[in-house]
């Protein structure tokens, strides 16, 4: 069985949600602390094992290119000024042994046609798929998302698409399955939908940002055409490769937090900002300190 060893990074959107602040920097470089999103979201690459990280650009977004690249000049003045600990920091973004590949995305066409844009990279190998902003943080001692998928993927053989349930009300935000209980986690899907009205959902199991993918997939990308929005839809793609192999819903262990909206970015940043090691206690006693002042209104 084929290992996972490749990662498909769709960075080519605009970032409109958070205009003005993205209109000269790519969201993905938005920070939670004091890293990126996208970094979090390599970061959770690396530790399943990936170790081809294939970015699908667009304009303007260099700067994601730039931040794993080596910074030359940024090295030297750290090095110079005996900075070790940040010189560190800077030169282990990334481990040594990733190999970046940048694909341009020629037009807006969707996150299906974002994928297809890596085929020639990806060849007949199984890939993972990671969302930026779809940000998963877990619990220390847990293994984080993707790699619990990629675990997943040495024992069923198949596509997984990372799921959790949503409010009925927000269906129409999200692709949409129809699962049948399979294995504790597991679920095996029958349907999905993309953004349904919440009245013609199937259920309220709503796809995130992590997807593990046969390398199938792009047979049926290439031939479905435009769907919702006029763009090729990932979930067209792989409602259509159901039709010829089995496809499972995981049911994965962290927190979700959505962070291409500023409340759900705003929750991430949070909830990180405790976590961090620097900032942590000092930024749990302010938020003590908030609450007590919004109690005392």
């Amino acid at each position: 069985m084929k290992k996972i060893r490749k990662a498909v990074f769709p960075v080519a959107g605009l970032g409109s949600r958070f205009l003005p602040a993205t209109k000269a920097q790519p969201k993905e470089m938005l920070p939670i602390v004091d890293k990126p999103l996208i970094q979090y979201a390599v970061e959770e690459a690396v530790a399943a094992g990936i170790t081809e990280m294939i970015f699908i650009t667009g304009r303007n977004k260099r700067a994601i290119e730039d931040h794993f690249d080596t910074a030359y000049e940024l090295e030297a003045e750290l090095e110079a000024a005996g900075k070790r600990q940040l010189l560190e920091m800077v030169q282990n973004v990334i481990p040594k042994h990733i190999n970046c590949i940048y694909i341009r995305q020629s037009a807006p066409l969707g996150l299906g046609h974002a994928v297809l844009c890596a085929r020639p990279v990806i060849g007949d190998e199984p890939f993972a798929v990671l969302l930026a902003d779809d940000f998963m943080d877990v619990e220390e001692g847990t293994r984080p998302v993707l790699a619990q998928m990629a675990d997943v993927y040495q024992y069923e053989n198949c596509s997984l698409l990372a799921v959790q349930d949503v409010p009925r009300a927000e269906t129409k935000q999200y692709g949409i399955v129809s699962a049948q209980h399979y294995q504790p986690d597991l679920e095996l899907v029958s349907a999905i939908v993309e953004k349904p009205a919440p009245e013609e959902a199937p259920s309220t199991l709503a796809v995130v940002g992590r997807y593990v993918l046969t390398s199938r997939i792009f047979e049926h990308l290439e031939k479905i055409g435009t769907g919702a929005g006029g763009e090729i839809q990932l979930t067209d793609g792989i409602a259509a490769l159901m039709r010829e192999e089995r496809v499972l819903a995981y049911r994965y262990q962290g927190q979700r937090y959505d962070c291409g909206s500023k409340l759900g970015y705003l929750k991430a940043t949070t909830a990180m900002g405790m976590k961090h090691p620097e900032t942590g206690p000092g930024f749990r006693d302010y938020l003590q300190q908030l609450q007590s002042l919004l109690d005392a209104k």
